[in-house]
């Protein structure tokens, strides 16, 4: 075997096993090069003078808004186990007083 087939054989491997989270000086992941192209906008940069919005974040969501539904779940589904559930995870919350009254009336 030859020392140069065997040296470009080794790069190969080494290639291979560095993945592409070792890119050569220069390069950028596929992902940074995507989100370049979003921030210069869908309109082929066309707008170039105008100053970029930044991205929002949705309002977060009312945490007892969603303890509701999920007691109204409960409350739905009918069963003990529901209505357990729902005790379980939200002990503390208004609703849960409610959540034992109706375990209460259902059958055993």
């Amino acid at each position: 075997m030859k020392l140069g087939s065997f040296s470009a054989g080794l790069v190969g491997v080494l290639a291979v096993v560095a993945g592409p989270d070792h890119l050569s000086i220069g390069e950028q992941p596929v992902m940074v090069v995507k989100a370049n192209a979003d921030e210069n906008g869908k309109d082929g940069g066309k707008d170039r003078g105008k100053a970029g919005r930044a991205p929002s974040m949705p309002m977060a969501r009312d945490p007892s808004a969603a303890v509701a539904e999920e007691y109204e779940a409960a409350r739905r589904t009918g069963t003990r186990e529901a209505l357990e559930l729902f005790i379980a995870r939200h002990g503390d919350a208004p609703l849960a007083e409610q959540a034992r009254a109706e375990l209460k009336r259902l059958p055993r």
